[in-house]
């Protein structure tokens, strides 16, 4: 295939996708975060539970808990966090079904097995493992023993006290209505929890004076506080799959209950690897939960089914001509797996099949009337465990976004004024090639957006911190293979043969580059959580889509556009002459002044740090929450406007949407939701009398101290994830570029960050959750940018075998400055446009951003290159070749190769002659050079006449280089006779055997 045809074909291709990535666009909704959107807030109440105090600790891991089974949910960038003394606020962004999130979120999860017809009672009150009745429809509705839910506690109530050693429930005590026969809340693990519940005040809200004698006596006629005896339990029945049930479960009149002794088997920690999978087996029930045991498990399981096998087949009276089937389907027992008060699964255990019971070396499975989802759903909350305090659910409630509309609008408008600030810039400076450029950054940019729909990705501030880097880093792979087509037009090549050359020498960086930034965001992606786990993800498919539009579709524009008389001249193509002042700077003699200079920085910013510290926000420390009403119309802009002379400008402000009483209490304004930093009385005191004058009553404004978003378990997490990306980066660079590389880089990132906190101490900037994501950003960005630099430094010590190590730094750092320059400027346009035009609350997060961009280009450069040059200059070899080159040269070392030391050296960035027009034709191959031409060849190659193709040195003969020179050289042997590319026919060539060939430029 030819190269014109399959770039047709790419385009094509890509020209497809991009229409297909515009439908997605247009018909898929957007999943964005409470940032951007707003969502659900669900407030919990937490309660002590068996052998679970209420303290810190103990609402620290039902949180860890809590954020795991968020996650299994598919709600990405969700908020959790501790509010008051005992309760936990929970946001979750664009949920579908707010309910079945509270039920997952908040349930207890707590699961138990037990040998059903051993414990559950029947409908006279006695425990009969032999009645045929209590066997058939075992944990079913139609039961014998199930009983609405007043009646089952009653019958409880009947029982005497027993053993509770083995019991997993906690004391019941439920509100019941004689009169009706009916349960009106509950359960409670004592008498003054359930008087002081929410659920018994809302349920007689309408009758104060019932509520005050139930939580002064216990007694309102017909309604009275009652408990079950220790050591039983009442357990709803498991759905029929002919009957589909709503409402709370407990006060529903027509739910069915059954009461057991509470003697459980085994418990959930002693199962593990729960997942969804399916029933294989012939009339199986569709969608189930397989698991393992713990070696404890295995032998209980084998244990306790072998028990029930031998009591179905010594109790079996099944009728004449029974076969084994319908024996086992009449007389097996069973056993029962409950899920909190829910009857999940009641299987039977064939003495048939398995007469000495089950191994539990396969596992088991749990089989209901599941559908995929709650299967899933179940296999989720047991993989993240039970919640080691019980909630109760006391408010559900709408929020707007946390940063406003007009902070939206102000982050948007920034946006695009960076976007065309950077395509104008790559337009004016790489004219032809920078629209080539910009329309694949377009291209990219609907990509990514179609992904972030199909997925779907929740769209949040971290996220579009990722996307930001991955445009940078997309329109840097842009620059570093125009920057390559460049160098190989001034040096005389052809449009086509420069195109090619440009990218076959920038794939190595691209790719290297790349490639470590995608494992660093896999990385990120599963050891951290919450909104790392946003901005690693949305990076990784960054960096996939990038290397699509950097690498395939931009070659094949380029490629069909090499011959076309649109791009004929080379200022079309930005190829001008240039001398920059740094292509004669010395880079190592002055890192000396750069080191200084950083170090200095470093120093401002720790004494920074350690006088003034670091502003954490009210994402890693506890702060105040307030909910006031405002006058109808009061909009989020309005109350921060009035909080900015306060100080208090950033705070975080949702509108929130109230339902049912809490409504009618507050009147019809307008009632918001604020967090902030830490108040103390006066302080608080200055916003009621703020919020005053937007109407808000201070009679009806409430405050409370509510606990980190970003908390100690996922600040942990964040560390691990950054660490263990430091370790990666070092692995990848050792095996990619060699061990000695490796500590420049990892010196780099460290510079950047440390920089980033001086400043933010210094400034006394608000460090927030998006914060962290600049800070991820910033890594990224620098290991990037450091990646590339190095790249050029391995190629040019192949192709310099003869040069001392610091002239190869300072020719490499003088080739890569202006890629770095031109990178920086593509990265920092936007982000300083999201600084001055963001608003307030947007300014923290774009001034990690851009201080990060500058200094990871500024530590690419001077700090991460000068540092590996003194690093290698040490090494023997290295060390007696500067000594030889230095003697050669009279005592002083020139800054930058010399590939003729008698002349005193020669320009490293001398061009070659051209041709006349710089696509004009190009000779045959085999076609002979001029003596000069071919003088000028091995004088740039440094052989010696007679040498017998020896290159010339400016001392002794020293050991060869590891490594020939790569066809990456800008002229190696094997280039002296060049190749045509262009595509002929292969009549021309019939009959012939193989050509002589003669040394020849094309």
């Amino acid at each position: 295939m030819t190269d014109r045809r399959r770039n047709s074909l790419i385009l094509l291709l890509v020209a497809l996708m991009v229409a297909a990535s515009c439908v997605v666009l247009a018909t898929k909704p957007t999943k964005q975060g409470l940032d951007l959107k707003g969502g659900v807030q669900l407030i919990y109440e937490a309660q002590a539970t068996k052998g679970e105090e209420l303290d810190q600790a103990a609402l620290d891991r039902t949180i860890d808990v809590m954020q795991e089974r968020v996650n299994s949910l598919g709600v990405a960038e969700a908020e959790i966090q501790r509010s008051g003394s005992n309760q936990i606020d929970v946001g979750l962004p664009d949920v579908t079904n707010p309910q079945e999130a509270a039920d997952t979120v908040g349930s207890t999860a707590q699961m138990a097995f037990y040998d059903w017809e051993a414990n559950v009672v029947g409908p006279d009150g006695v425990i009969d493992p032999t009645n045929p009745e209590i066997v058939q429809a075992a944990g079913f509705r139609q039961n014998v023993a199930a009983a609405p839910a007043y009646e089952a506690i009653m019958r409880a109530r009947e029982l005497k006290p027993a053993d509770g050693r083995r019991a997993v429930a906690d004391a019941q005590w439920y509100a019941v209505n004689d009169r009706t026969k009916t349960v009106v809340a509950g359960p409670q693990q004592t008498r003054e929890q359930l008087a002081t519940s929410t659920s018994l005040g809302r349920a007689f809200e309408r009758q104060p004076d019932v509520l005050r004698d139930l939580r002064r006596s216990g007694t309102a006629k017909p309604y009275r506080l009652v408990s079950i005896p220790s050591g039983y339990r009442i357990v709803e029945a498991e759905d029929d799959p002919d009957t589909k049930i709503e409402g709370d479960p407990i006060t529903r009149r027509n739910s069915r209950w059954f009461v057991l002794r509470d003697v459980a088997e085994l418990r959930g920690e002693d199962i593990k690897n729960p997942a969804q999978g399916f029933d294989q087996r012939p009339g199986g029930r569709g969608p189930n939960v397989t698991f393992e045991f713990s070696d404890r498990g295995k032998d209980v399981w084998k244990d306790i089914t072998k028990r029930i096998a031998d009591r179905g087949r010594d109790n079996c009276v099944a009728p004449a001509g029974a076969n084994p089937r319908q024996q086992a389907q009449i007389c097996a027992n069973h056993f029962a797996i409950v899920l909190d008060q829910k009857l999940v699964s009641v299987p039977l255990i064939d003495f048939n099949e398995n007469p000495n019971g089950i191994s539990g070396s396969g596992g088991s499975s749990i089989s209901g009337s599941f559908t995929i989802d709650s299967a899933q759903r179940l296999a989720n909350q047991l993989k993240s465990g039970s919640l080691p305090l019980k909630l109760e659910l006391i408010s559900q409630q709408q929020v707007s976004a946390t940063l406003g509309q007009e902070a939206l609008s102000q982050g948007l408008k920034a946006g695009i004024f960076g976007f065309l600030g950077v395509a104008i810039f790559l337009v004016l400076f790489y004219r032809a090639l920078g629209v080539v450029a910009v329309l694949g950054l377009a291209v990219y940019t609907v990509f990514f957006l179609a992904l972030i729909k199909l997925i779907p990705i929740v769209l949040t501030l971290p996220g579009i911190a990722g996307l930001i880097l991955t445009v940078a880093v997309a329109a840097d792979a842009n620059v570093v293979i125009f920057e390559r087509v460049k160098d190989e037009l001034q040096a005389g090549r052809s449009v086509p043969r420069a195109i090619k050359d440009g990218y076959r020498k920038g794939l190595s960086a691209i790719l290297d580059g790349n490639a470590i930034t995608f494992l660093v965001a896999f990385i990120l992606f599963m050891v951290a959580t919450a909104g790392v786990k946003g901005f690693a993800f949305n990076l990784g498919i960054g960096v996939i889509v990038s290397m699509v539009t950097a690498l395939v579709m931009t070659q094949a524009i380029l490629g069909l556009l090499s011959r076309s008389p649109i791009i004929t001249h080379p200022a079309m193509l930005g190829a001008r002459k240039r001398d920059p002042i740094w292509h004669r700077f010395d880079f190592v003699k002055a890192s000396k002044w750069f080191f200084s200079m950083s170090g200095v920085i470093l120093a401002i910013g720790a004494i920074g740090i350690g006088a003034k510290g670091l502003n954490f926000g009210i994402d890693f420390e506890s702060g105040t929450q307030i909910t006031a009403t405002a006058r109808q119309g009061t909009t989020v802009e309005d109350v921060r406007r009035v909080l900015e002379p306060l100080g208090e400008g950033d705070a975080k402000i949702q509108t929130v949407e109230l339902s049912g009483d809490a409504a009618r209490e507050r009147g019809n304004g307008q009632t918001f939701q604020l967090a902030t930093q830490n108040l103390d009385r006066d302080e608080l005191e200055a916003v009621t009398r703020a919020l005053g004058t937007l109407g808000v009553d201070p009679a009806t404004l409430d405050s409370n101290t509510v606990g980190p978003t970003f908390g100690q378990t996922v600040a942990r997490l964040a560390v691990i994830a950054i660490i263990a990306s430091f370790i990666l980066i070092a692995l990848i660079v050792w095996f990619r570029f060699g061990v000695r590389f490796t500590v420049p880089i990892l010196i780099a990132v460290v510079h950047d960050l440390l920089i980033t906190a001086g400043i933010y101490a210094l400034t006394g900037a608000e460090i927030t959750a998006s914060t962290v994501a600049a800070l991820l950003t910033i890594i990224g960005y620098s290991i990037y940018d450091t990646v590339i630099v190095f790249d050029r430094m391995r190629e040019n010590l192949k192709r310099l075998p003869s040069a001392a190590f610091s002239q190869i730094a300072n020719r490499s750092l003088s080739e890569v400055l202006g890629r770095s320059l031109i990178t920086s400027f593509s990265a920092g346009v936007p982000t300083l446009a999201l600084l001055l035009f963001g608003g307030d609350t947007l300014k923290d997060f774009a001034l990690a951003m851009l201080v990060g961009t500058l200094s990871g280009a500024y530590s690419s450069i001077f700090i991460a290159g000068p540092v590996l040059t003194e690093w290698m200059e040490r090494l023997p070899t290295f060390k007696a070749k500067r000594r030889r080159l230095t003697l050669a040269a009279g005592g002083t070392l020139p800054p930058y190769p010399d590939a003729n030391a008698s002349k005193g050296g020669v320009d490293p960035f001398a061009q070659r002659p051209k041709s006349e027009r710089i696509t004009a034709p190009e000779p045959e191959a085999g076609t002979a050079v001029s003596a000069n031409e071919f003088q000028r060849m091995v004088d740039e190659l440094g052989i010696e006449p007679g040498s017998g193709g020896r290159q010339r040195t400016a001392a002794p003969e020293e050991p060869a280089a590891p490594e020939q020179p790569s066809r990456a050289a800008d002229l190696s042997p094997e280039e002296v006779v060049l190749r045509d590319d262009r595509t002929r026919g292969t009549g021309a060539r019939k009959g012939k055997g193989k050509s002589n060939r003669r040394h020849g430029r094309r």
